[in-house]
């Protein structure tokens, strides 16, 4: 039960658009033991700028 609702959790998320910082723990964790995970509030950021981009520039 524990990991479905861990899942569960983690597709919910997804779907709203939120990002999962646990999950970029994990990776860094694993693909990247050599540098150090953004924080919270830096991942959170990246990942607003990355989904919504700047808007500057743009016509639409």
């Amino acid at each position: 039960m524990g990991q479905a609702g861990r899942y569960l959790g983690q597709s919910l998320r997804l779907m709203v658009g939120m990002p999962d910082y646990d999950a970029y723990l994990s990776h860094m964790e694993r693909t990247h033991p050599d540098q150090a995970p953004m924080s919270y509030e830096a991942f959170f950021q990246e990942r607003l700028e990355a989904r919504y981009g700047s808007r500057t520039g743009k016509c639409c």
